[in-house]
């Protein structure tokens, strides 16, 4: 390339989302290394009274898993899980995770820029993603879904808090995932959470 080289609109559209994918990385391998100690498997405690919900066999995909705490929990419960992240030091938390809870042979961990999207793989019967917000991931969500699967959303609110660019506005997840079957949902404290089904 020249001096005089200007590059494309979509050109200057990647090298931002590179370099927002790179600052994003790094600023969550900085807060994951700050943990000393694994935490116990466990599910969200907003899907706590949901639990009946969660399919116990199948396949599923967890998005923006952190540490692992959900995909082991589901790995204990009888399903094959994959969990991604952006941060490789959540992703070695989780596979450490995973073999002391017995469950590496079924929950398996994988490094994923989701700026680019959902990685390639098959439907499965749930999909998890808490505490993480691209709305461009929505449509992807739900066609990722096998028939009757589950998708379980939580992300942080407007509602009890205030506006920001990671939180959902008023009724947005309801919104987004109205062709599910819609099995619980709520709004409240800061947080919003969806729990839906993919209809045959």
């Amino acid at each position: 390339m020249g001096l005089d080289y200007a590059p494309t609109a979509v050109e200057s559209a990647r090298l931002i989302v590179s370099m927002m994918s790179d600052d994003d990385r790094e600023r969550w391998d900085r807060r994951h290394a700050n943990a000393t100690s694994l935490d116990a498997p466990g599910l969200p405690g907003v899907f706590v009274p949901f639990e009946h919900h969660f399919p116990t066999r199948g396949d599923a995909l967890e998005v923006a898993c952190g540490q692992g705490r959900l995909a082991v929990w589901l790995a204990q419960r009888g399903m094959g899980v994959l969990g991604v992240d952006i941060s490789s030091v959540a992703i070695d938390h989780a596979r450490r995770l995973a073999a002391v809870s017995g469950v590496a042979d079924r929950c398996h961990f994988d490094v994923a820029d989701l700026d680019a999207g959902l990685p390639e793989g098959p439907h499965v019967d749930l999909l998890a993603c808490h505490m993480f917000r691209d709305r461009q991931l929505d449509q992807p969500m739900i066609d990722r879904l096998a028939p009757d699967g589950i998708l379980a959303v939580a992300t942080l609110s407007e509602v009890g808090s205030g506006p920001g660019s990671f939180r959902a506005r008023p009724g947005e997840l309801r919104e987004a995932f109205a062709r599910l079957e819609a099995l619980a949902e709520g709004e409240a404290e800061g947080i919003a959470w969806f729990l839906g089904r993919r209809e045959t």
